[in-house]
């Protein structure tokens, strides 16, 4: 087992619909080839009805096998709190997402935790009925965030803003850019030197459409030894 993150991990991301469930599948599968018991949790899924598959059932059918989650369901996509009012459907209380996921921590090495949007979107309510964020659950937690971004134009602000939220809360974080082109332009080649610091991996554009078998083989040469991958030498890696 190499020195990479265990317990529990939060990835969220800068925006919606930016890769968070295809960079889960990616950490996983690159875990599991490493030798962990992984578990991913998906607190709060939206925008599926009953019976249909979300995000979890993705990183399950990319990464499996491994143990996969959903504590909350609700059909509008829309934010999970506002989710469930829309639904009528009772909000996630934080501390029940809690002892959920310490609850799988117990029995894997790694579970990863995917937020819905970003950081601060109110994704249930505290006893006290205030909203909680994916942010808070990493606070209460005491984990770690892989933070997605995207590779073009505008992601310097919003990576940055999205990590300095989480260093004013003490929680560690690196940035996975969760769909780098097959043809990069000067901008994306730009917004790589930039995030180099703080990057954890970069996971191909479509690698979601590909067959799970060479999903699982290429992940770990996706990402830095952090997350179970092999990428240690992002020049080399530009060069290829």
């Amino acid at each position: 087992m190499s020195d990479g993150w265990t317990g529990p991990v939060l990835v969220t991301g800068t925006d919606t619909e930016i890769g968070k469930t295809v960079v889960t599948a990616a950490v996983a599968a690159a875990a599991q080839a490493a030798g962990l018991r992984v578990a991913v949790v998906k607190p709060g899924q939206t925008g599926t009805a009953t019976g249909e598959p979300g995000d979890v059932d993705s990183v399950t059918r990319l990464a499996a096998p491994l143990t996969g989650r959903t504590l909350a369901s609700y059909p509008d996509p829309l934010a999970p709190l506002a989710a469930a009012r829309v639904a009528d459907l009772p909000p996630l209380e934080l501390y029940n997402a809690v002892d959920a996921i310490r609850e799988e921590a117990d029995k894997h090495d790694l579970v990863l935790i995917e937020g819905a949007g970003g950081l601060l979107v109110p994704m249930g309510l505290r006893p006290s009925g205030e909203p909680w964020t994916v942010a808070d659950l990493a606070v209460s937690l005491g984990a770690p965030a892989v933070v997605v971004a995207r590779a073009g134009l505008g992601t310097l602000n919003h990576t940055a803003l999205t990590l300095e939220a989480l260093e004013r809360r003490a929680v560690p974080a690196g940035v996975v850019i969760g769909a780098w082109p097959a043809e990069p332009e000067l901008v994306h080649w730009l917004n790589l030197s930039e995030l180099v610091p703080n990057l954890l991996g970069a996971v191909p554009a479509g690698a979601g459409g590909m067959d799970p078998g060479v999903f699982r083989r290429s992940a770990p040469g996706w990402l830095t030894p952090a997350l179970y991958g092999v990428l240690d030498d992002w020049r080399a890696w530009a060069e290829e």
